[in-house]
């Protein structure tokens, strides 16, 4: 996805996207943190990675972010962005709502974690993720 590489090219941090039909939890924040686990995005050096999480035929969202960028940014700005994601789901502009928030995120991420030349390494692939 190209948001998740331009995002991705000021920040040291990790984000990934991760879409399925149907949420196996009432609250999507709990399969979010499933899946950010199963997909070991917690093995990030600097503990930075996010994960934007979209259950399309349940229409669920949540972005779930690891302890490093979580402990900067805080619960309020993943409320935000899910209901920023929201409002262009309604619209049915998906992929935009999908790549406003990765790039939210990215600039989020370049603010606590800078890109840095020298010892910057992607630690994840940027492809998006496609469940069941």
């Amino acid at each position: 996805m190209d948001a998740i590489r331009e995002a991705e090219k000021r920040t040291s941090g990790e984000i990934r996207v991760f879409v399925e039909s149907h949420c196996r939890y009432v609250d999507p924040l709990e399969r979010a943190a499933e899946v950010f686990f199963s997909l070991e995005m917690d093995e990030t050096k600097d503990h930075n990675a996010v994960l934007v999480y979209v259950a399309m035929k349940d229409r669920q969202l949540a972005v779930f972010g690891d302890k490093g960028i979580h402990e900067k940014v805080g619960t309020d700005y993943w409320r935000k962005e899910v209901e920023l994601m929201i409002s262009k789901f309604n619209s049915e502009n998906y992929g935009e709502g999908i790549s406003q928030c990765v790039l939210d995120i990215g600039e989020a991420l370049h603010h606590y974690f800078p890109y840095d030349q020298d010892t910057d390494k992607n630690e994840l692939p940027d492809e998006i993720v496609f469940g069941k």
